[in-house]
């Protein structure tokens, strides 16, 4: 997967992607924002230091649907696996969303004999919405959105370099005060004590999705859908009709509607964090459920 250096000065109507999304992702600047960061734009996850899979690489089996399409779990063999996620329009079913509990996502895949327009392929299409970087007036940059959105639609991805575990912890502890941490932990509880944690750090490596903020009332929700790899995408989804113009949000804790991940009753808890060095930020979020400091998350660094 290519990359492009993304390094803005003051210039406007610049595709913060180079091309490399299907859809432009615009931005706008103001005075609130002085410096834009530079980095390393790319649409999907990257190989980065510890990890020892490949993300890019296809390691998951496929089906052998001869159809435009997988239809039904009768004659599809990733349906019978892993069931059907989305609707024929895209959308995510109300059965796999974080609001009830969270069942493994796996899309078809490039062994798969369907064709690019199978309803089991979402994610993998990339970013299909408008959206665009902006400076807020008080959390730094921010993205919202330039149309309307549906509940349950696929919005973009929060890529990044995957790393270990002992990456992220020498990241995270080379951090000051002044610095945003960008490192996602996801830890998928599957039952029996096992535990699955991937590590994502769009720092240096990333996409539109490092530039989402936090709120304690957002209108995103991460879940991680596997496609090629056994390493999953965390993909984010609108958790309610999202207006043009929105600002687009997700809870750094992996929380979602105020809950925290422990009361969300799942197969596979899903338990995201992302923190913000080792001092508590203030959350200027603005929800009437605000919890007054940015999610902290210590169990990296431990």
């Amino acid at each position: 997967m290519a990359t492009a250096t993304v390094n803005i000065r003051d210039s406007c109507g610049v595709d913060l992607s180079s091309g490399l999304e299907d859809v432009s992702v615009s931005f706008e600047i103001n005075s609130a924002v002085q410096t834009f960061p530079v980095f390393q734009y790319s649409p999907e996850n990257v190989q980065g230091p510890g990890c020892t899979v490949d993300p890019r690489e296809v390691t998951l089996p496929g089906c052998s649907c001869l159809s435009e399409t997988c239809v039904t779990a009768v004659s599809c063999s990733c349906l019978q696996t892993h069931g059907g996620m989305y609707s024929s329009n895209g959308i995510l079913l109300t059965s796999s969303r974080m609001d009830s509990y969270c069942l493994p996502i796996f899309e078809c895949n490039a062994f798969c004999s369907c064709s690019d327009s199978c309803i089991n392929r979402v994610v993998q299409r990339g970013l299909r919405l408008s959206l665009e970087v902006y400076s807020t007036s008080n959390r730094g940059w921010g993205v919202r959105t330039l149309q309307s959105i549906p509940c349950g639609m696929f919005v973009c991805e929060y890529a990044g370099e995957v790393i270990s575990l002992t990456e992220a912890r020498r990241r995270q502890l080379a951090q000051v005060s002044t610095d945003n941490n960008y490192i996602i932990a996801i830890r998928e509880h599957a039952g029996r004590g096992s535990i699955t944690e991937t590590f994502v750090d769009p720092c240096k490596v990333g996409n539109i999705g490092r530039f989402l903020n936090h709120s304690c009332l957002p209108n995103l929700f991460m879940l991680p859908v596997r496609v090629h790899s056994v390493v999953p995408r965390l993909a984010l989804f609108a958790s309610r009709d999202i207006n043009s113009q929105e600002e687009l949000t997700f809870d750094y804790s992996g929380g979602y509607r105020n809950k925290s991940p422990v009361e969300l009753k799942s197969d596979a808890i899903v338990q995201a964090s992302r923190t913000h060095s080792l001092q508590r930020k203030v959350c200027h979020c603005g929800a009437r459920n605000c919890a007054q400091f940015l999610p902290l998350d210590l169990s990296v660094i431990k």
